[in-house]
């Protein structure tokens, strides 16, 4: 068994057979736990992505952290085992992308997967483009688009856009943190976004071709980055394919690294077994040394020498007078 810090390899064989000869085989999945950073290819949906990687892992258990579409490549982590009980933090997170806006052409979808709706001649000057970027910079209010998986009565809207239905659809608070310009070479525009969770840089495009007067579409949309996780360190299908079966799990980050903007906590032995029955802790009366900020921590026991690793326990928050308060608990006996 090959082992590291926060995530497990098994280098045993990923197949059985069943004593009757006339059963197919039967796969034996793997407990893996830890987070794959996917480099997502074009023309994978976020679902098709996982599936290929969990398959190539032979993983039993696997998330996503959010919805990329099928146009788009870049930052997509992949969340397994124990991992996945972390996955929403990076819903929740600010994102980062790079894209490339055709003026000029509106599209059913907003991306080049759509039918061409209308064409128009681009007249538009740097000095234009400058004026009306900074109208979508800070919060902002945006219309999902009817091509996107958010539900009406258990159906997603892009079921009713695909039947020619639109559907009235509320406008959301969004924020632009940055969006930069990075270059123009009519009819292409090329930006940087960062921006909150929620937000559509299919519709930011739109409505920026909107504004200019000429309509547009995106012809290519990067994630370069998640939370603090970025392209650095991303692996593609092509290299997680390539990779030796038993060598596969090496490539997973720990699962801890969802957590690496929250200060931690150390705990020893004799407490790390009350955290983890979901006891609270009140740390002052116990030496344990604190952040100086109360709120979301990472709770890890001590380790018992230098030849061992920490082992993380979970999240909790941190309150007044040093109270540590169980949030999301690591299934510890997974990662023996």
């Amino acid at each position: 068994m090959l082992v590291t810090a926060g995530r497990f390899c098994f280098s045993s064989p990923f197949f059985v057979f069943a004593t009757m000869a006339s059963r197919p085989p039967k796969r034996i999945r793997v407990p893996l736990n830890g987070v794959l950073l996917l480099d997502k290819p074009v023309g994978f949906s976020s679902n098709d992505a996982l599936i290929k990687a969990k398959g190539l892992l032979n993983a039993q258990k696997a998330g996503h952290t959010g919805t990329l579409d099928p146009f788009a490549t870049g930052v997509l982590p992949l969340c397994f085992g124990e991992a996945t009980k972390f996955a929403q933090d990076l819903l929740d997170t600010d994102k980062t992308y790079e894209t490339l806006i055709h003026l000029g052409v509106s599209t059913t979808t907003g991306d080049t997967e759509g039918e061409v709706q209308e064409r128009k001649d681009v007249n538009v000057s740097l000095e234009q483009i400058d004026a009306v970027l900074a109208q979508f910079r800070g919060p902002i209010k945006q219309v999902p688009p009817m091509y996107s998986a958010l539900k009406r009565d258990g159906k997603p809207l892009y079921e009713y856009a695909r039947a020619g239905i639109v559907l009235e659809r509320e406008a959301r608070d969004v924020t632009i943190h940055s969006l930069e310009f990075l270059a123009y070479d009519a009819p292409f525009l090329r930006l940087r976004v960062s921006c909150s969770k929620g937000t559509y840089i299919r519709v930011l495009g739109e409505d920026i071709g909107a504004a200019l007067g000429c309509g547009a579409h995106l012809q290519e949309l990067r994630r370069t980055q998640v939370g603090h996780l970025t392209l650095e360190g991303c692996v593609t299908l092509e290299q997680l394919s390539g990779t030796e079966a038993a060598e596969r799990c090496t490539l997973l980050a720990p699962v801890d690294s969802l957590l690496l903007t929250f200060p931690e906590v150390l705990l020893s032995e004799a407490l790390a077994k009350r955290f983890l029955q979901g006891q609270r802790l009140t740390l002052s009366k116990e030496g344990v040394a604190l952040p100086e900020q109360g709120g979301r921590v990472r709770v890890y026991q001590q380790p018992a020498d230098e030849m061992s690793f920490r082992q993380l326990l979970g999240t909790a928050q941190l309150h007044e007078y040093g109270v540590l308060a169980p949030e999301r608990l690591i299934a510890t006996a997974q990662l023996i």
